[in-house]
């Protein structure tokens, strides 16, 4: 099998899936500020455009617009998620100078190239299992497909079953786009028939 190769356009706009390493847990909206705080950094160092985002309990979805003449989106990603893990760590901390314990149980890979392999800390380097290490991204083609994938990052709460309207979702780009009259009206209240492509 051969290595996948991110395609890279500079000032494009595209759409992730970024996970945790342990499908299943609630350490995102657990921690929704620190979240926020390594992308409000991350951006500060290196900007884009935040199209749209959804923070869920295990994963996120973002549709992001790089700046022109830039296509370092995997830089990016990885800063977010070494400061959030880094955060997580410093809470953690027990009293003294003695760091917090490494997790003892890692998570199984489900899915894809590396299927029932525990992927482990790599102590060298000092990871934790937090993160899946790779995310999953698509280059927006047009108009169309940007604002499907915007729309599926308002619906994906409902689509799980945490909400019945996309606007009651409180870790959702949809409230800024409410404030600001992005969001066309029926957006604001139950997902329109036909939402997830059905």
């Amino acid at each position: 099998m051969s290595d996948y190769l991110r395609p890279r356009a500079p000032g494009a706009s595209v759409f992730f899936t970024v996970a945790l390493a342990g499908r299943g847990s609630d350490l995102l909206v657990r921690e929704v500020g620190r979240l926020r705080a390594a992308v409000a950094v991350t951006r500060a160092e290196r900007p884009f455009g935040i199209d749209a985002w959804v923070v869920m309990p295990d994963h996120v979805h973002a549709v992001w617009t790089l700046p022109e003449g830039d296509a370092d989106y995997s830089v990016r990603w990885g800063a977010i998620k070494a400061r959030f893990t880094m955060s997580l760590r410093r809470a953690e901390r027990r009293p003294g100078f003695s760091p917090a314990p490494l997790p003892t149980e890692l998570p199984v890979v489900r899915s894809g190239r590396y299927a029932g392999l525990k992927p482990g800390l790599r102590v060298g380097k000092r990871e934790q299992a937090i993160w899946q290490r790779r995310f999953w991204e698509h280059h927006i083609r047009d108009e169309a497909d940007f604002a499907a994938h915007v729309r599926y990052c308002w619906i994906n709460p409902v689509k799980h079953g945490f909400v019945e309207r996309a606007v009651d979702w409180p870790y959702s780009s949809i409230h800024r786009d409410i404030r600001s009259g992005r969001v066309e009206p029926e957006w604001c209240g139950e997902v329109p028939e036909g939402a997830f492509g059905e």
